[in-house]
């Protein structure tokens, strides 16, 4: 073999391994994970609730906002726990815990603790009457006609005055969403959501377009950061006339939110309109703020004349049976894929 031909074969390169296949995109963790992914990830938080509520027939919503920390009466009665933040599972630590009765007995109780054991049981009454409203909302919803389901009672989806929303809604006997959000630290959805509309989002933002879009009506009960920012959020968006639609809100509990916020002062100010206070109303029974619920709903959406048209749209259209998926629903006008 002449040097020519040496030099030649010296100079070829090995032929390499064969390779694996690629991921798919739509399967590749790494890159849907990574900030050139974040698009796809916002678009999923829309397009996956949007085909889960349309196929559960959820036409809107009466959302319910509250503190993630109050328990139910029977249970803030005898098992006094606060938690480390808002939907954690995590306890807070034993001096920020309301006093045992042991504690109370004997004297040992700190006076926060024993601040916080009254409060405790003075704000279970929240949830209780959280479970009882919802479960108002939820009864009536039932009796209405049409075929997709009408002020399905929503929820943060966590513990507290959120798990007594769904709860009072499952109790009746009806569908009930929960949207939650993950968090740094642990935290579960309460269990008393309909499996098929629980919800979990890693944008805020996008959790709290869900919240306002199918929203009718906004129950503000006692809360802390979290509710204050929805409550604004949504109060913000009624003043500045981005919703296409009237919200009935109810803030639940004029004793504690009075000593919380001064709303009649931002008035006296100047910082907002008087007819602003127009925007909620106050209520402190489950009776009183269902009376209010059931006449703004009625007043503003079942009784207009769009929701008229749509009734009749809906007798002529709308299946009694959950909607079909887009491939379903185009049948063979597309190629059916899988």
């Amino acid at each position: 073999m002449d040097k020519e031909t040496l030099d030649k074969e010296s100079m070829t390169p090995e032929v390499p391994d064969e390779l694996d296949s690629a991921p798919l995109a739509y399967e590749n963790a790494e890159f849907l994970n990574s900030p050139d992914g974040r698009p796809l990830r916002i678009m999923a938080e829309y397009q996956e609730p949007m085909a889960r509520f349309r196929r559960e027939r959820i036409q809107d919503t009466v959302v319910f906002f509250g503190s993630a920390r109050f328990r139910a009466l029977d249970v803030a009665s005898s098992e006094l726990e606060l938690l480390a933040n808002t939907g954690s599972a995590e306890a807070a630590p034993h001096h920020e815990q309301p006093a045992r009765p042991d504690e109370i007995e004997s004297g040992e109780a700190s006076q926060l603790k024993l601040k916080l054991a009254e409060a405790a049981v003075e704000m279970a009454r929240y949830y209780e009457d959280a479970r009882r409203l919802a479960g108002m909302v939820a009864t009536w919803a039932q009796t209405l006609p049409g075929r997709r389901h009408r002020f399905v009672v929503t929820s943060g989806g966590g513990p507290g005055i959120m798990e007594a929303a769904n709860r009072g809604a499952y109790e009746a006997g009806c569908k009930t969403i929960g949207l939650n959000i993950q968090l740094p630290f642990e935290q579960h959805p309460n269990p008393y959501i309909t499996p098929e509309l629980n919800f979990d989002f890693h944008y805020f933002f996008m959790r709290k377009y869900w919240f306002a879009y199918l929203a009718k009506a906004l129950v503000v009960f006692p809360g802390g950061f979290g509710t204050l920012d929805e409550m604004f959020e949504l109060l913000t968006l009624a003043q500045t006339k981005k919703l296409a639609k009237k919200i009935t809100v109810v803030i639940y509990g004029s004793e504690y939110w009075k000593h919380v916020i001064n709303l009649e002062l931002l008035a006296e100010k100047g910082a907002i309109a008087p007819s602003d206070l127009e925007l909620f109303e106050w209520a402190d029974t489950p009776e009183e703020a269902f009376r209010i619920l059931k006449d703004g709903l009625t007043e503003n959406h079942l009784e207009s004349d769009y929701e008229r048209e749509r009734r009749r749209l809906e007798r002529e259209r709308i299946p009694a049976e959950p909607a079909p998926n887009a491939q379903e629903m185009l049948g063979p006008d597309i190629t059916k894929t899988r």
